[in-house]
């Protein structure tokens, strides 16, 4: 017969997990899946968001029910995930995944955003049409984005996050030669999310962004893969757990001193 001893036993209750809202995971080999999978293994509920579409007109495709494995896949480490089909390019978008993420786990620790419109095309063929979608999603998405988090996270709806847990991860690119439109999209979410780092440190809130260089996601060619291989000293590809480490640190406490960072996570890729 065993005998345990109450007091001596009795564990304190488990923290709630907090949650970290990741876009842009629509591709299960993708970065915002590797960010997903480090994050739930570091005890973090995640939500994230996908969009069909996007896939459907890029060379790589839909995978078919990429969501459904993601989210299968995140759950083996026991955590709780919901996934949101939203459009960032609709304005109405980042306040509608918000209450949704709020309604299934709560209140939002950590926004990660990995969304992106990229469509290769330089200064004479660019349209119009590509331009302006181009900054609607990559742009003024992580601007919405970051305002929706910024005013929930100061207790506007309910919820009020801990000071000093707060964090807010934009992934960037700087390649813009024959690649106009992305390449000015992505500065201008540079700035964007580098001015979060002032503008909600009264939330205790820290804000960076990471270019990761180019990774390999399979979309690169036989002949892109030898020449990014060229320029890496440390003669690897980037993969999306390289990425992931990072962001990790940046969302656990020993990485709060980190704030208003432009990182660069690309093994010394140099373009």
């Amino acid at each position: 017969m065993r005998f345990v001893t109450t007091a001596a036993r009795t564990s304190p209750p488990e923290a709630p997990r907090p949650v970290a809202l990741l876009t842009g995971v629509g591709r299960s080999v993708g970065i915002g899946a590797g960010i997903a999978r480090q994050l739930a293994r570091s005890g973090w509920n995640i939500a994230f968001t996908y969009w069909t579409p996007y896939d459907a007109r890029m060379p790589w495709g839909v995978e078919p029910a990429a969501a459904n494995g993601i989210a299968a896949a995140l759950a083996e480490h026991g955590v709780d995930t919901v996934a949101v089909e939203a459009d960032l390019a609709d304005p109405d978008a980042p306040g509608k995944v918000f209450d949704q993420v709020e309604a299934r786990l709560g209140g939002v620790t950590a926004l990660v955003m990995c969304h992106a419109e990229s469509v290769a095309s330089g200064l004479l063929d660019t349209t119009v049409e590509s331009f302006d979608r181009h900054f609607a999603v990559n742009a003024r998405a992580t601007w919405l984005l970051i305002r929706e988090y910024g005013r929930r996270f100061h207790g506007d709806t309910g919820f009020r996050g801990a000071a000093g847990t707060g964090r807010v991860i934009s992934l960037t690119s700087d390649h813009t030669v024959g690649n106009l439109p992305y390449g000015a999209s992505k500065a201008a979410l540079d700035r964007i999310t580098l001015a979060a780092a002032h503008e909600l440190a009264h939330l205790g809130a820290t804000a960076n962004v990471i270019n990761p260089g180019p990774v390999d996601t399979g979309w690169m060619s036989d002949e892109l893969q030898e020449q990014v291989l060229s320029q890496t000293p440390l003669g690897r590809l980037g993969r999306p757990q390289d990425t992931a480490h990072l962001v990790d640190f940046l969302c656990s406490p020993q990485g709060q001193w980190i704030n208003g960072q432009l990182l660069k996570s690309n093994g010394g890729f140099a373009s």
